[in-house]
């Protein structure tokens, strides 16, 4: 009798676990935030995305004030450069997503509905604008998140061609890869292209519900997600973090949370829902993690940006 009691209970248990009722407890606690909604310093109406400059400092980029800002880790203001048009002037954009920064310091900025690509120096002064709005080869349209690679190339997810394209440092349009589709290393709005230390390029496949993964040459590799909401499940994956132990992050859209997998896809814990409190999130877009394995995470309903760091 009571092995027979046994079964039942190990089956339930094993239901459980495979819908995600087990899952590890979150390794990372809330540190801080900062930002609120507006126009001024410190302040956001729809921060995107990250990068990390010569000086450490954390810079992001908002869509809608058309600028980038630039922070110290703890939430510190320190400068912002941008400024809000239509692009045309060397400094102007008009709504900047993407951003990375090279071995020299330099910036790049993407612009989704100009398919301007800007190049700033590593004191936030314009040095030069390359690529254009459009379908061709070298052209682009609604430009997102992207990085730069060990061989020096730079790697930008576009959403409208549904594609990643890749450019030298310089902007000389070197090759793209992806297709519109599901199948293989097909794409569906990408929203995110990141480097990882392992030649890779870990892709936010948005409309496919998964993590793509190509080499440096845009070769399909491997993909792991498919739509939902239990853990290794997604909707609408937008940014990708990489840490120095090459882990994965993933933020997402649709499921207010953040998931964190090993090098492979393998799925080793989340956190976070829907709300305004800490730890809660809105329309979550660009992620990133620091050496010290802090992360950063664009919360962009809710205007402003918030610090994890590993739990002790």
């Amino acid at each position: 009798m009571k092995k027979s009691g046994l079964i039942p209970l190990l089956i339930l248990l094993s239901i459980i676990m495979a819908a995600g009722g087990c899952t590890k407890k979150s390794s990372y606690e809330f540190d801080r935030m900062w930002g609120t909604k507006g126009t001024g310093d410190g302040q956001f109406q729809y921060v995107e995305d990250f990068a990390f400059d010569k000086n450490g400092y954390l810079l992001a980029t908002d869509a809608l004030n058309a600028n980038v800002q630039v922070f110290s880790k703890d939430g510190k203001f320190i400068t912002k450069f941008g400024k809000k048009g239509n692009g045309k002037d060397n400094d102007e954009l008009a709504k900047p997503e993407g951003i990375a920064v090279d071995k020299k310091g330099r910036i790049y900025v993407a612009d989704y509905v100009t398919g301007f690509i800007k190049i700033f120096d590593k004191d936030y002064k314009w040095v030069k604008t390359f690529s254009e709005y459009g379908t061709g080869p070298g052209q682009n349209m609604e430009s997102e998140f992207m990085s730069i690679a060990s061989n020096d190339l730079l790697y930008m997810a576009e959403a409208g061609n549904n594609r990643v394209d890749v450019f030298d440092l310089n902007g000389e349009f070197k090759f793209l890869f992806g297709d519109k589709g599901s199948d293989g290393g097909g794409l569906r709005r990408p929203e995110a292209a990141k480097a990882n230390s392992l030649n890779q390029i870990v892709v936010a496949d948005l409309g496919n519900d998964r993590v793509n993964i190509y080499d440096l040459q845009g070769k399909f590799l491997k993909t792991f997600g498919k739509s939902g909401n239990m853990h290794g499940e997604f909707r609408k994956p937008a940014g990708v973090a990489i840490d120095k132990d090459n882990n994965i992050f993933i933020s997402e859209i649709g499921n207010n949370r953040i998931q964190k997998f090993d090098k492979d896809g393998k799925f080793i814990t989340m956190w976070g829902k829907a709300g305004t409190g800490q730890g809660e999130f809105g329309n979550l877009h660009g992620i990133i993690a620091d050496g010290q394995g802090n992360l950063y995470v664009a919360d962009s309903a809710n205007n402003r940006i918030q610090k994890f760091k590993p739990a002790k």
